[in-house]
């Protein structure tokens, strides 16, 4: 937690995390609460990686997102490691919002995550997401259905994170369990995020929309370079990491097509969200078996 930060009487803040498994909606959900984009989001289970925090501010409070990794079944120790940073939020945050699908079934994943949410003191909100894909009865009957199934929860919001539909009563439930408290980022902040750090998620998302199947997991990116110029012009240096030859190849394309396309959506992308000319610079790199390796995701920062 940040400290340190003189306190307003009568201010409410704290730290909210979005929790629940792959694909639920939670990276879609923060970039909608905090009103920009802060988090990549894809249709790729876990596409999180990181714990990424956005920050929501009015007169009276400061609420600050974190978004997690989709908890899930792990194959790989990079899965066992988001997991683990995903469970670690449960009990050191002041509300935890559980997202389901409300045209999902629930599932033993669900039933695994409500589980450990019942081992800590944390109020829960029960968001069931995605309300714009389903019907009213749909809606009502899975509420009842995660009332019965994943036990009791502080309070229960159906919403949809795509549209913005119930993100206001999320907003009140949320608000009306914040402590009094300190504003621990500068009113203009929406995210605590380096730059490099978007840069490489960028690119990352880019690179997801148009891999194949058995990409997604095997693909990292870093970037390990950032200078700033006049114009001003900020130079990166973005490297991706895959797993095999043939990954490369794909992440290539002919010509260099796929990795050209996404590198200058990214580029767009990043111009807009810092305000400056960018000259995005892409590097592919073969590093065997590097999700399974403790010593690969130490160095990438996993």
């Amino acid at each position: 937690m940040i400290s340190g930060t003189p306190r307003t009487p009568g201010f409410r803040s704290g730290f909210v995390t979005l929790v629940g498994r792959p694909n639920v909606g939670k990276s879609t959900l923060l970039n909608q609460l905090v009103g920009t984009k802060v988090s990549i989001v894809s249709d790729k289970p876990q596409t999180t990686r990181n714990q990424v925090r956005g920050v929501l501010g009015t007169p009276s409070s400061q609420v600050v997102f974190i978004d997690t990794p989709g908890i899930h079944k792990p194959r790989t120790e990079l899965g066992r490691r988001l997991n683990q940073r995903s469970l670690e939020t449960f009990g050191a945050v002041d509300v935890v919002c559980f997202l389901i699908e409300a045209q999902a079934p629930i599932g033993a994943g669900d039933r695994f995550i409500a589980a450990a949410l019942a081992l800590v003191d944390t109020p829960v909100v029960l968001v069931v997401n995605k309300v714009d894909a389903a019907g009213k009865g749909e809606v009502a009957g899975h509420l009842a259905q995660a009332a019965s199934t994943l036990g009791d929860f502080a309070a229960y919001v159906p919403l949809s994170a795509y549209t913005g539909e119930g993100t206001e009563a999320l907003l009140g439930e949320i608000d009306a369990r914040l402590p009094q408290g300190p504003r621990y980022y500068p009113e203009d902040v929406v995210t605590d995020q380096p730059d490099t750090f978007l840069a490489a998620e960028l690119v990352r998302e880019k690179l997801l929309a148009r891999a194949r199947q058995e990409l997604p997991h095997s693909l990292a990116v870093t970037v390990e370079e950032i200078e700033e110029r006049p114009g001003p012009l900020l130079v990166m240096r973005a490297v991706v990491r895959v797993e095999r030859d043939s990954q490369k190849a794909i992440i290539i394309g002919r010509g260099g097509s796929v990795l050209k396309a996404a590198g200058t959506e990214a580029r767009k992308e990043l111009e807009a969200l810092l305000g400056a000319k960018v000259h995005l610079e892409t590097f592919v790199k073969v590093e065997p078996d590097w999700q399974r390796r403790p010593d690969a995701l130490d160095r990438l920062g996993y």
